[in-house]
């Protein structure tokens, strides 16, 4: 078989790029040499928002879309995406009020928002959004985004394009791919063993690695150039019990966020600094948890040291070389190069660089809309705006009505276990539940409300084949789950793949 589009990489630009391509009528195949999202699109600040702090480097198209894109994927995936209102506390010396009030009018109406509430003032010392800071001074502003699991939003596009026909294998590299006329001809590699899969086009979705893909497997030279940039977060103890987060002007002209996380635990990040090394040996640095702690204890009253990191995480983006000398200055937006070899005449492969985790599904759009001429299929309408993503499927604002079936149908179920299922799996876990009637019938429980029910669905359903693919990417029970019961959880995974 000739498929038509041969995806090399399963992040968010191509689980999302095969999904819409899949809906389309196009055969897909999508290889990804480690775990879905296991890159940069699971190492986010778990956020689906427009970038306000883009608007300062006047980057007005992309904030647009970004600001529409945010409604858009609420209303396709409101179990795991949901507003969240940010508190943008006013500090003298930086940022001026008025610079802040402007930014957030635009910020405001640049997108089209209709589900989300406006920005409105605050005044710190009475709203208890100001109870947490070391100085909360008076005057602050509120405004709306959404937080996001960031990794299940990949793998929910992974699912829908197998459901749709497309071929998604994980653990699966391709290392080198030829042009042979008007096809080019792959070589997968993979636990089972080496073959050749045969693509009318290559789509070059492989993220920081994009480069080297283009080099090193499809012998290709990009005409851009390309800018590592590397972002790190710490996950701490929670610091403060309301719901909102924070957005935080720090001298130097960056920004970092505070967001509740898991229940327990506050999110802190990000940063922003060039990256030279080989994308996979990115983690963050002693510097980099250094200045958010710093960041951090410079507003909130309770003061957190390094030590009380539980988790740490960074990925790395390749984006367009702005020339700014500041790596927070390098532009966001998505590009995406089309090349046909050194004739015009050969298959075509396209490359994606930059990007956010908001504006994927509009990048798949565009990404098809440059290969309609190639493959007529691409450019059928439009459809992934309008069609929920697995489990998205209830009103944006239903979230607790679907909760309480949950916990109706399934009363065996302790409250934090029914609110984390129906978070991740939205309606799809009544199916995960299906013939479930009591406790015992999740069988085996590995620690903080993860049984074996749900791992033999990660398994099946989701293309889980580790702890790790469990723990941190398909869920954050890794902030739960103790050493033991992680390598508990391996070993059963590892017995059950052989049966």
């Amino acid at each position: 078989m000739t498929f038509d589009l041969l995806i090399i990489g399963g992040g968010i630009n191509g689980c999302g790029l095969a999904r819409d391509a899949a809906g389309r009528g196009l055969s897909v195949a999508l290889f990804e040499k480690g775990d879905l999202a296991g890159g940069t699109s699971s190492a986010s600040t778990k956020l689906i928002h427009g970038g306000l702090r883009y608007l300062e480097y006047f980057e007005f198209r992309l904030v647009r879309e970004a600001l529409a894109e945010r409604e858009t994927l609420l209303a396709i995936a409101p179990h795991i995406i949901r507003p969240m209102r940010f508190v943008l506390p006013h500090h003298e010396g930086l940022r001026p009020a008025w610079m802040l009030r402007l930014g957030l009018f635009v910020y405001d109406h640049l997108g089209g928002r209709r589900l989300l509430p406006a920005t409105r003032g605050l005044d710190l010392r009475g709203d208890p959004a100001g109870a947490p800071l070391e100085n909360p001074g008076a005057r602050a502003f509120e405004y709306s985004d959404c937080r996001a699991d960031d990794a299940r939003l990949v793998t929910l596009n992974a699912v829908d394009a197998a459901e749709r026909g497309a071929l998604i294998e994980t653990r699966a590299r391709v290392v080198s791919a030829k042009r042979d006329g008007g096809i080019w001809r792959g070589r997968i590699e993979s636990n089972g063993g080496a073959r050749e899969v045969e693509a009318r086009v290559i789509v070059n979705a492989a993220g920081p690695w994009a480069g080297d893909v283009l080099e090193g497997v499809l012998g290709q030279r990009s005409g851009a150039k390309l800018r590592l940039v590397q972002g790190s977060h710490i996950v701490v103890p929670r610091l403060y019990d309301h719901d909102r987060g924070y957005i935080f002007q720090n001298a130097d002209g960056r920004i970092v966020f505070a967001i509740p996380f898991e229940g327990d635990f506050t999110l802190i990040g990000t940063t922003d600094r060039d990256w030279s090394g080989p994308p996979e040996n990115v983690s963050a640095s002693a510097e980099e948890i250094d200045y958010l702690c710093a960041a951090a204890n410079e507003y909130f009253r309770r003061k957190i040291t390094p030590a009380d990191a539980v988790w740490s995480y960074s990925g790395v983006r390749a984006l367009r070389d702005g020339g700014g000398a500041k790596a927070q200055a390098a532009p966001r937006d998505y590009f995406l190069e089309l090349d046909r070899g050194p004739d015009g005449a050969g298959a075509p492969v396209l490359s994606i660089f930059g990007g956010k985790i908001t504006t994927y599904r509009r990048m798949a759009e565009r990404a098809l809309e440059a290969l309609a001429h190639c493959l007529p299929k691409a450019g059928a309408p439009a459809w992934t705006a309008g069609a929920p993503l697995p489990g998205g499927d209830f009103a944006v604002d239903g979230f607790e009505v679907l909760l309480a079936r949950l916990r109706a149908g399934h009363s065996y179920l302790d409250p934090t276990t029914a609110r984390r299922l129906a978070g991740a799996y939205g309606t799809r876990a009544f199916a995960l539940l299906e013939g479930i009637t009591s406790g015992a019938g999740l069988g085996v429980h590995f620690g903080a409300g993860l049984y074996e029910a749900e791992v033999v669905w990660l398994m099946e359903r989701e293309r889980a084949f580790s702890a790790d693919d469990v723990l941190w990417r398909r869920s954050k029970l890794g902030l739960r789950l103790s050493a033991a019961e992680t390598a508990r959880l391996g070993e059963w995974m590892a017995a059950a793949a052989k049966r």
